[in-house]
């Protein structure tokens, strides 16, 4: 019975995390932080190469990414679908 219950212990454990990591990653938190990073990463290239309108032009990536994270969500439910 002890085996049986460390086994359920364990699963619960798993379970707890992957609850967690599936929150993280689909967290506002992680979209705008990452946003954020892309934006920092986005302007120090742009300035290297001497791009015009360095500020604005680190924003296409940025929109890029965070249209990405809104989209996949309802691309996700389609491919749940037929799948």
């Amino acid at each position: 019975m002890k085996d049986l219950e460390k086994r359920i212990l364990i699963i619960e454990e798993r379970n707890k995390k992957v609850e967690t990591d599936k929150l993280w990653e689909t967290s506002k938190t992680r979209v705008i932080f990452i946003c954020f990073i892309t934006y920092i990463i986005a302007v120090m290239f742009m300035k290297s190469v001497n791009t015009q309108n360095v500020f604005f032009s680190a924003l296409i990536p940025v929109i890029g990414f965070y249209l990405s994270t809104q989209s996949l969500g309802l691309i996700r439910k389609v491919w749940q679908k037929y799948n």
